[in-house]
């Protein structure tokens, strides 16, 4: 292998080990719950789910569960429906 490319992994590996390098500023994701396949995304600072609670609350267990599974790389504005701790 050569070795700018040794080089390359090690610092992803390093880089892998510190999230707080990333904030992500997009997120599409589907969504394999309980009933239904959804389509999941963070896009312009807005959250929407195709589950129909969404549609009534502006968040579900959808977007939490990515909120607390993503909660280091997503903005701060990302989390306001996350519950705290």
């Amino acid at each position: 292998m050569r070795s700018s490319l040794i080089g390359k992994i090690e610092k992803a590996r390093r880089y892998a080990k510190e999230p707080g390098r990333v904030t992500l500023s997009g997120l599409t994701a589907d969504f394999h719950g309980e009933n239904a396949e959804h389509k999941v995304n963070y896009v312009d600072g807005k959250w929407s789910c195709t589950c129909d609670f969404f549609g009534q609350w502006e968040t579900c267990s959808h977007v939490m569960a990515l909120q607390e599974m993503f909660k280091q790389e997503l903005p701060r504005e990302a989390l306001a429906s996350l519950p705290e701790d």
